[in-house]
C-alpha cells in the first residue's frame, strides 16, 4: 500500500478511526512528544481514536490513565489494545483456561493472564503449560533463565508453547533508544534454539482486534516503525502513516521494502490535519510540494530541496520506490536523508 496523495486532501479525510502506536508516536518515556496531544485530540473530535501498543509492561487501564494525564482526556481502557491481549487470543487456541503459565514480563501481562483465567507463575518448577513473554523494564537474567528451563524441549517433541507479545528490537525512552522485547526474546532463543509465536505487531491479530472493537470501515494506523507498525498495518489492509518522531529515520524510509511502505509520511502529527501534497512524476523527475528529485541511472539528484524538509523526504521516497530497485543500487546524496525531525 505505497505512498499516494490526493490534491487538497488531508490524511484524515474519509477516515472513521485513527489507531495510534504509543512509544515514539504519542510519547517517549513518560512525556508527550511535541504536537502529539493536541493533534490527536483534534482528530478524535469527529472519529474514533484508539491506541495499539506492543509494550506489554502495563495494563490497559494504566496506559489509559497515563494518556489522560498527558491531555488525551477522553481515553478509556477499552480504547487501548495491548499485545498481551493479542497474546491471550493465541494462548486460548493452545492451552485451556485454568492452566499454569510461566510469565516473563510485568504487571500488564500478569493482569491479562489472570483475566483470561490462567494461573501465572515465575518458576519453571511449577510445570507450566506454556511460556508467555513480554517486555518490562525489570526483566532480567533470572526470568529469562526460567523461560529457558521451561522451553528446553522443542514443541514438536512434546515441549510447551512459547508466545511472545512482540519482538520489537528497540523501545524509545526519554534518554534515547533502549533494547526492546525482541532482544529479550532473542536471548531465550539463543539458549533453547527454538522460535516464539508472536502475538503483537506486525502480526494481524492485534490490528484485527482494534478494527473489530471500534467497528472501523476505513481506519488509519499511525506508527514510528516500518518493520512492525507499517508492515503490520499493510498486512491488515489498513492505510498507514509513518511519523518521524520515533525509531525509524528518513534513511530507513528511503530503503523500505515494498511491504513496509506507508501511505503517508509525517514529520509530526500536526501534518495529519494539513493537505497532503500531491506526488507529481514527469519522466525521471518526482516533485512533492517544491521539492524535486531526479533519478539518473544509479544517481539520485536533488534538483530542489524545497521549503519543507518533509517534502524532500516524500519526493525521494516516491522516486526510489517507483523504480522497483533496492536502495543499495543508488548513490544517495546525504541531504536527501538529512534528519532535522524531532526524535527522543
Amino acid at each position: 500500500m505505497g505512498l499516494f496523495s490526493r490534491a487538497g486532501a488531508t490524511p484524515l479525510d474519509g477516515v472513521d478511526a485513527v489507531l495510534a502506536d504509543l512509544d515514539g508516536v504519542v510519547y517517549a518515556g513518560p512525556g508527550a512528544l511535541p504536537h502529539a496531544i493536541e493533534s490527536l485530540n483534534r482528530a478524535g473530535e469527529s472519529r474514533r481514536l484508539g491506541y495499539i501498543t506492543n509494550n506489554a509492561s502495563r495494563r490497559d487501564a494504566v496506559v489509559a490513565e497515563h494518556l489522560q494525564q498527558l491531555g488525551l482526556t477522553r481515553t478509556r481502557p477499552e480504547d487501548v489494545i495491548t499485545s498481551p491481549q493479542a497474546a491471550m487470543r493465541l494462548l486460548r487456541e493452545r492451552v485451556p483456561a485454568g492452566a499454569t503459565i510461566l510469565v516473563v514480563g510485568g504487571d500488564g501481562l500478569v493482569h491479562e493472564l489472570e483475566k483470561a483465567g490462567y494461573v501465572p507463575t515465575r518458576s519453571a518448577e511449577d510445570a507450566p503449560a506454556a511460556v508467555v513473554q513480554g517486555f518490562a523494564p525489570d526483566v532480567g537474567w533470572a526470568q529469562l533463565a526460567e523461560a529457558a528451563y521451561a522451553l528446553a524441549l522443542p514443541e514438536d517433541e512434546g515441549g510447551i508453547p512459547w508466545i511472545a507479545t512482540n519482538t520489537d528490537w528497540t523501545i524509545p525512552q526519554a534518554r534515547g533508544v533502549a533494547p526492546g522485547n525482541g532482544t529479550l526474546v532473542s536471548a531465550v532463543h539463543t539458549a533453547v534454539g527454538r522460535l516464539a509465536t508472536v502475538a503483537g505487531k506486525p502480526e494481524r491479530p492485534i490490528f484485527d482486534e482494534a478494527v473489530a472493537r471500534f467497528g472501523a470501515a476505513n481506519a488509519l494506523f499511525i506508527g514510528d516503525r516500518l518493520d512492525t507498525d507499517i508492515a503490520g498495518a499493510q498486512a491488515a489492509g489498513l492505510q498507514s502513516a509513518l511519523v518521524l518522531t520515533g525509531i525509524d529515520r528518513p534513511k530507513h524510509l528511503l530503503a523500505a521494502p515494498a511491504n513496509s511502505r506507508p501511505t503517508y509520511i509525517l514529520g509530526d502529527l500536526r501534518e495529519l490535519h494539513e493537505p497532503y501534497p500531491e506526488t507529481r512524476t514527469k519522466g525521471d523527475t518526482t516533485t512533492v510540494g517544491r521539492a524535486s528529485v531526479r533519478i539518473d541511472g544509479a544517481d539520485i539528484i536533488v534538483l530542489d530541496e524545497g521549503d519543507r524538509p518533509i517534502d524532500l523526504v516524500r519526493a525521494g521516497a516516491a522516486a526510489i520506490w517507483a523504480t522497483g530497485r533496492a536502495i543499495y543500487g543508488f548513490r544517495v546524496p546525504e541531504r536527501l536523508y538529512a534528519d532535522p525531525f524531532h526524535r527522543p
